[in-house]
């Protein structure tokens, strides 16, 4: 490992220390770094502020420009594994065929379209051209017209994640004089093409609202369809699959509520499926019949693996089972079509998909796949009457792949395999799932995967998130190659706190049990140690947001573990975060983490696992952070002020880095290049650590 300064025009940032503190419940917390918060945000103007993060940012440049070599090989390997000029398979969606294209350098994609009667492609939207000149863009929602005249789409342009909706003449290639700044949704079209209904993201950064914007009218005259009360929920609006019905959610972490509104009169009063129920979540979707039709709901209500159920348009509150909820089959998701339905769910943490019908309750044909570990998901099958489905497919040694699953024969067609233009021997690697027993003998799954000439024990890179209720899936990465190329095994531990293994899963890892996430992750270390796949200090570790709690979490731990960390935009300043309800996603945090603020146990358990509250005089293992200065979601704060009290605290010499995006958000840079550059430092910094 490099020595802590051997450039002596620069030393680490040291953070001044300004003591603050705050009472909760009798209980004092000092904080010496919260003026790291600008008081103005979410301006962030505070000149000392600045310049600590371009300190840091200088501190960064100087520790990694000995390894700017390092970093161009990963960042040209992991380049040339990419197909530069790229395009999608075309998808019908009505009187057209839809697809998206990468041209060679290009950061963004071009997305085109040609009549399914044959004419010439069109050029719908081209976000090279409205990136040009920025430093960050993403496109948000993109939607065309029904009659497929009209597109809208939205941009955010800094990374802030408030979106501006605009509206493009498809004919003529000119954009409608409509535009609608400070948008956090979908875009969907209403009343014949002649409305828009989307959601404003308000002060705090939450959707508290659904609203309908005429086209041609000003935006002040916009109307509030629907607005959320609780500070927790959010809000959101989609079509039904035969678009005739808007629907519109709110919901938080583990309540959620639906209503109804008819697509062609959008001013209707919206109709209630179900009043909420705390602890209740439920979605919905509608097979017309006649008047209204009947409805499809997926719900916890009476098993914590969702059953589904239907109910008559008259008596949406009355739900009939359809699908019983079971303690195998993870029901996560629906999706109606004309003649049958499908079902997405997981047994023993493998994706399935089950195609059923209406008629034949009893009738369920599930899609076959050849490898014992995989990834699996329903692709872009936009068309109500549907009859071949597109399926996505990998593994963690299988670059994705798509499928047409024509339903009547079931029969899967191959349509696409990843392209790795540098090249890809799939014999050459392994893949396989263990299980590890954790402290409490609760088995958690490993993916792993490594190339057969690997010699073991060697390095070993494990990568973690564990919350919200979202699973890792086993995947493919062509960046990951760059480490298991150079001798590592690359491994998912998962974890409680997602929900890989259904719901119980994620419920095993949330408010009074999260210290279960951080402790399955230790406990996976150890037992890739004892079956001689690493050793002790051997093992990279990474994780972002709440996969960066959990890695502040496990240095505070066990720092002995590992060779080198990577926590990107990390929530781990949580104590204080979840005490301050001003700030953007708290209030809707409250049931993933506790209300600290009403509830002294709560406080006292996130305080005793919140890695910034827990920072302690030891070693730490060599720390890459990252942060970013537009971030909503986690902060840039949070990272800045748990490096400043570990170069403080820490009581050896590796190297602790903090590189703040000045002009990004919880995303990092934009582009898949730009991002391609993050991931390069990221394994430059993995490999100067480890020595390899």
């Amino acid at each position: 490992m490099g020595a802590m300064n051997d450039n002596p025009q620069l030393s680490p940032p040291i953070a001044a220390k300004k003591p603050s503190s705050v009472t909760f419940h009798g209980i004092t917390v000092s904080d010496d770094y919260a003026w790291l918060r600008d008081a103005e945000y979410p301006k962030v103007d505070d000149k000392e502020v600045l310049a600590h993060l371009a300190a840091e940012n200088a501190w960064f440049e100087a520790r990694m420009k000995p390894h700017q070599a390092t970093i161009d090989a990963l960042f040209k390997e992991m380049r040339a594994r990419i197909k530069e000029a790229d395009k999608s398979v075309p998808q019908k969606d009505g009187d057209w065929l839809y697809w998206i294209e990468f041209e060679e350098g290009a950061e963004y994609k071009k997305w085109w379209r040609k009549p399914v009667a044959g004419g010439p492609d069109e050029l719908i939207l081209d976000e090279p051209a409205l990136a040009e000149g920025k430093e960050y863009f993403r496109l948000g929602a993109i939607s065309t017209s029904r009659d497929g005249k009209l597109l809208a789409y939205s941009v955010d342009d800094n990374g802030s994640e408030r979106f501006t909706a605009r509206i493009k003449d498809l004919a003529t290639g000119e954009h409608l004089p409509d535009e609608i700044p400070g948008t956090l949704s979908g875009l969907s079209w209403v009343a014949g093409d002649k409305g828009l209904v989307y959601s404003l993201a308000n002060e705090q950064w939450r959707t508290d609202n659904a609203r309908l914007h005429w086209l041609g009218q000003s935006i002040d005259q916009d109307v509030e369809l629907f607005h959320e009360d609780d500070d927790g929920f959010r809000v959101s609006a989609s079509l039904s699959a035969a678009e005739d019905w808007l629907i519109i959610g709110t919901g938080d972490h583990e309540t959620s509520e639906a209503w109804l509104v008819p697509v062609e009169a959008p001013l209707t009063p919206p109709r209630l499926v179900k009043a909420r129920q705390k602890g209740v979540e439920y979605d919905v979707d509608l097979r017309p019949a006649g008047e209204g039709g009947t409805l499809f709901i997926h719900t916890n209500d009476s098993h914590e693996n969702f059953r589904l159920a239907t109910a008559s348009f008259d008596k949406p509150e009355e739900w009939t089972t359809l699908i019983e909820g079971s303690d195998e089959f993870y029901l996560t998701g629906f999706e109606l079509f004309r003649d049958f339905y499908v079902v997405d769910g997981r047994i023993r943490g493998l994706d399935r998909i089950e195609i059923r019908y209406y008629d034949d309750p009893a009738r369920i044909e599930p899609i076959e796949f050849p490898e014992t570990s995989y990834t699996a998901h329903l692709g872009n099958n936009p068309e109500f009457g549907q009859t071949v489905l597109r399926v996505g497919y990998e593994s963690m040694v299988s670059p994705a792949s798509t499928y047409d699953f024509e339903v009547a024969n079931r029969e899967l067609t191959l349509l696409k395999v990843q392209e790795i233009p540098s090249g890809y021997d799939r014999s050459l690697y392994a893949t396989e799932r263990l299980e590890v027993a954790a402290r409490d003998g609760t088995k958690v799954p490993v993916s792993v995967m490594y190339r057969k000439d690997r010699r073991s024990p060697g390095p070993l890179h494990l990568y973690g998130y564990g919350a919200y209720g979202i699973a890792i899936p086993p995947g493919f990465s062509t960046t990951r190659l760059s480490l298991v190329d150079r001798g590592f095994a690359y491994a998912i531990a998962h974890i409680r706190g997602g929900d890989d293994l259904g719901r119980a899963w994620y419920k095993a890892g949330k408010l009074e049990s999260r210290t279960n996430a951080f402790t399955d992750f230790v406990d996976v270390a150890k037992g890739l140690i004892d079956c001689g796949l690493t050793e002790e200090g051997r093992i990279s570790i990474s994780g972002g947001s709440a996969g960066g709690e959990l890695m502040g979490a496990v240095i505070n731990s066990d720092p002995e573990l590992w060779g080198a960390v990577v926590a990107h935009v990390p929530f781990v300043d949580v104590l204080a975060t979840m005490l301050d309800a001003s700030l953007p996603l708290t209030p809707g945090e409250w049931p993933e983490w506790g209300n600290p603020i009403e509830d002294q146990a709560a406080f006292e358990l996130i305080r005793s696992y919140s890695p910034y509250d827990n920072v302690k005089r030891q070693p730490y293992p060599p720390l890459l952070v990252t942060a970013g200065l537009n971030d909503p979601r986690v902060t840039y704060w949070e990272p800045a002020k748990w490096v400043a009290r570990l170069r403080e605290l820490k009581t050896d010499d590796n190297e602790l880095l903090l590189k703040t995006n000045m002009g990004a958000g919880h995303g990092g840079k934009s582009g898949r290049f730009e991002s391609l550059k993050e991931t390069a430092e990221e394994f430059a910094f993995i490999l100067w650590q480890m020595g390899v």
